[in-house]
């Protein structure tokens, strides 16, 4: 069945080829979603726990499973969507048409998760008409980053209410009554990345997040952010964490498996053997003009910035480059401008969903050792401490 013009609301969006900055002070250029779609969050419980008991590759794992299910039913039908990696789940925007096979695959893949690791991974999903009724804003606008990559840009705390709602005792409650009962495809999904080293003279990767105190001062606070990152980083190009001299293949059987189970919830050594030839292929395959030109897109399309009413990014750089930037944070956050938290690593981790190499792929990037989880586990201890909720 072809797609509907509501189900390509997303997809025809235009592509705005401005800064970031002057895009969030351009009211006309955010759109509202069509009433009768729905946002899906998953999160994995715990998490931070879980990470700091080392499962950190398993929580990435989870997450990224979760962004590969859905992609891979969106790129079946035809429609494009706006997704949302977290470190430790996703968030996604979906039309009425996809959502039961979306939730379908997505509980499928929550029970690979608990039968494999242990984890219990919430999923959940709220109606945008639920969230307008509810005095909530969700307006959306589309960037281009790259030559090959375009962001979806989101303003007002529609996500927030929605992962609210999601998290709550109530609402759990109703999930376990739910069946899957549809295949979960996890085509494309691969994590053979060893933990990538910030770029040459970079010392360190930070995962940070803010959120605006004041919705409606959401858009002029972002920009100050963005602005300062630019400032003190260079552009996103700069900063990003990822570069094609620190990449390198790390195909150990342990992380092979982790992946195999992520992805079929049992031992497949059938599936293993062809991982593992490929592996050997692969770095003889990368010497190649082809292959060369797909590390250099790689690095195009990893996903190191997220909007999704609040700023989600990993970047690289010095200690001194991120000294200066706490001290413009810590100045905003005692204002009462922002709140933020952050997370300071080493290195990043890449996990990737391929479906072939030629310009369809896309890279989601945290901070090693749980960046993303760890920082928000700063923001939510800040967000606890303030005198009045947002």
């Amino acid at each position: 069945m072809a797609a509907s013009s509501n189900d390509l609301f997303y997809s025809r969006l235009p592509v705005n080829e401005i800064p970031l900055g002057e895009l969030l002070m351009e009211e006309h250029l955010f759109y509202q979603f069509p009433n009768n779609w729905h946002v899906i969050i998953t999160d994995v419980e715990g998490s931070t726990a879980a990470v700091n008991k080392g499962m950190h590759e398993n929580v990435n794992l989870v997450a990224t499973g979760s962004m590969v299910a859905v992609l891979n039913i969106a790129f079946k039908a035809g429609v494009t969507l706006p997704s949302f990696f977290g470190g430790d789940g996703a968030t996604f925007i979906v039309p009425p048409a996809l959502l039961n096979s979306i939730l379908n695959a997505l509980y499928k893949h929550q029970q690979n998760i608990i039968k494999s690791f242990g984890l219990r991974l919430r999923v959940g999903n709220v109606p945008l008409q639920d969230i307008y009724a509810n005095g909530h804003l969700l307006a959306i606008s589309k960037l281009r980053t790259s030559r090959l990559f375009t962001i979806p840009v989101i303003l007002g705390d529609g996500l927030a209410y929605a992962e609210h709602i999601i998290k709550s005792e109530s609402y759990l409650f109703v999930r376990e009554e739910i069946h899957t009962s549809e295949d979960l495809d996890l085509s494309g999904m691969q994590c053979r990345w060893d933990t990538v080293k910030p770029p040459q003279n970079n010392d360190e990767v930070v995962s940070l997040l803010v959120l605006a105190r004041r919705n409606k001062d959401q858009a002029s606070v972002f920009k100050k952010v963005i602005d300062t990152l630019d400032e003190i980083y260079g552009v996103q190009e700069k900063r990003k964490p990822i570069s094609v001299p620190r990449l390198r293949l790390k195909g150990t059987i342990r992380k092979l498996v982790l992946e195999m189970r992520t992805k079929f919830g049992k031992y497949q050594p059938f599936y293993l053997a062809k991982v593992l030839m490929t592996g050997l292929v692969a770095p003889y395959y990368f010497k190649t003009k082809r292959g060369r030109n797909y590390l250099n897109q790689l690095v195009d399309m990893s996903d190191t910035l997220i909007l999704d009413g609040k700023i989600n990014t990993v970047i690289s750089g010095s200690i001194q480059q991120r000294e200066k930037l706490l001290t413009v944070l810590d100045d905003m956050e005692k204002e009462g401008i922002i709140v933020y938290g952050y997370y300071v690593s080493e290195e990043s981790v890449l996990s990737c969903y391929v479906r072939s190499l030629d310009e369809s792929h896309i890279h989601f990037v945290d901070g090693a050792k749980g960046g993303y989880t760890q920082a928000a586990g700063m923001l939510k201890k800040k967000l606890k401490n303030l005198p009045a909720s947002l």
